[in-house]
């Protein structure tokens, strides 16, 4: 029976559900459990002594200012840097073209916010990024979805799915969430041309680039686009593009950014007045102290090589542990690799097991926007030890193992 505020819910909260990975958390919050489920970056790694000293500087040379209110668009030396640093990548814009958020998450639930109306078609890759999924679930659209494979979307099947009336289209193109793969640069190249023709806009959402540890770094669709259209000293094309520092300084500072076209920025941030007002003045203040510090590179730098380390760990305990019939992806950068397990297996009912065996990882159903197969999962690599990578993955053989027997 409903209780009478469950009565009173909006038609639109129908489509909220619980994120998985968030639900997980509460289950595998354990010290026992080797929990390959979130999406965490490696705390040991996190710059405590710069954010101090950051935190210091800001309280004391501009402490009032720091704790006020202030823009909606964000702090302007914030947005400056990083209209610098998408110059060096090959996107040129001006801070009309830029929004500060809460996270990239933030900068998605506003392309859901001010681009889908009930019914609308979007495209995703097959399978895509869970928060995305979730930000705009309760916005009512239908999935369109394109298969992937080892080199990211295969653009080959796009044309006939454009033709489909779609809004717009959602691409990972580093290190893809949750496969780990990179979408190539004769593909990069096909999607802008695809998008233009059929004038599609294209949400590139890019949280993991800079955490390239293999191979070399591919231009942002972003700036593919801009070549594209001849446009070299403006940002007026067909991307919206997203990105955070959550996976370089710290998830906890929340801070994100939007570049997008000057007319949709002005629309985002009508959406984010409504939403929150701002961004914490405070924590802009930090993160630009922290980006423009001349010890970034070797801090990024640090996190490539330990998160590379923990990559070949994991890989060399599957080739050590798993059956015969299991698979996986081979990220070149990011957070995350994809497992297949051998036909029959059923990664969601098999989790309750692996909690058993005090191991955690998230089910690859859930990533699929219109249902998949049922023996994938993603596991996140950059948040743990080799050894305890190596403890981990024995002890997720050993449950696959059971299931198969």
């Amino acid at each position: 029976m409903p209780t009478p505020w469950e009565l009173r819910f909006a038609h639109r909260t129908e489509g909220m559900k619980s994120s998985f990975i968030r639900e997980l958390l509460k289950v595998t919050n354990q010290p026992d459990v080797i929990s390959f489920g979130g999406g965490f970056p490696a705390a040991e790694l996190f710059p405590i002594e710069q954010m101090r000293a950051a935190c210091d500087k800001v309280l004391t040379e501009n402490g009032r200012k720091a704790l006020q209110y202030s823009t909606t668009e964000g702090y302007n030396p914030l947005r400056q840097w990083i209209v610098d640093d998408a110059k060096d990548r090959g996107i040129n814009i001006t801070l009309d073209n830029i929004l500060i958020t809460n996270g990239s998450q933030q900068a998605l639930d506003f392309v859901g916010r001010i681009f889908i109306n009930r019914g609308d078609r979007v495209l995703t890759e097959s399978p895509t990024y869970l928060g995305a999924l979730q930000a705009w679930n309760a916005y009512g659209p239908q999935y369109v979805t394109v298969n992937t494979d080892a080199d990211g979307m295969i653009t080959d099947e796009l044309e006939n799915l454009i033709k489909q009336n779609v809004k717009f289209m959602y691409v990972l193109p580093n290190f893809q969430n949750p496969l780990g793969v990179t979408l190539n640069l004769e593909r990069r190249k096909h999607l802008i041309e695809l998008a233009n023709r059929y004038n599609v806009p294209m949400i590139e959402d890019d949280p993991y680039g800079r955490l390239i540890f293999e191979g070399e770094m591919l231009p942002p669709i972003a700036a593919l686009d801009a070549q594209y259209h001849e446009c070299s000293n403006c940002f007026d094309g067909n991307v919206i593009h997203t990105s955070t520092f959550s996976k370089i300084l710290a998830p906890g500072l929340r801070i994100g950014w939007v570049i997008a076209p000057a007319v949709v920025i002005k629309k985002m941030v009508q959406a984010k007045q409504g939403a929150d007002l701002q961004c914490s003045t405070f924590d802009q203040y930090v993160a630009y102290e922290l980006a423009s510090g001349d010890w970034l590179q070797d801090h990024i730098a640090t996190i490539r090589r330990v998160y590379k380390e923990r990559r070949d760990a994991m890989i060399q305990a599957f080739e050590d542990f798993m059956p015969e019939g299991t698979s996986w992806t081979t990220p070149r950068g990011g957070l995350f690799l994809w497992l297949r397990l051998p036909e029959g297996c059923d990664s969601l009912e098999l989790f309750p097991k692996a909690v058993e065996e005090k191991v955690a990882y998230v089910p690859g159903v859930p990533f699929y926007p219109n249902d998949g197969p049922r023996n994938t999962m993603r596991l996140n690599f950059s948040a743990t030890n080799p050894e305890k990578i190596r403890e981990g993955v024995r002890r997720l053989s050993v449950m696959i193992k059971k299931s198969i027997a």
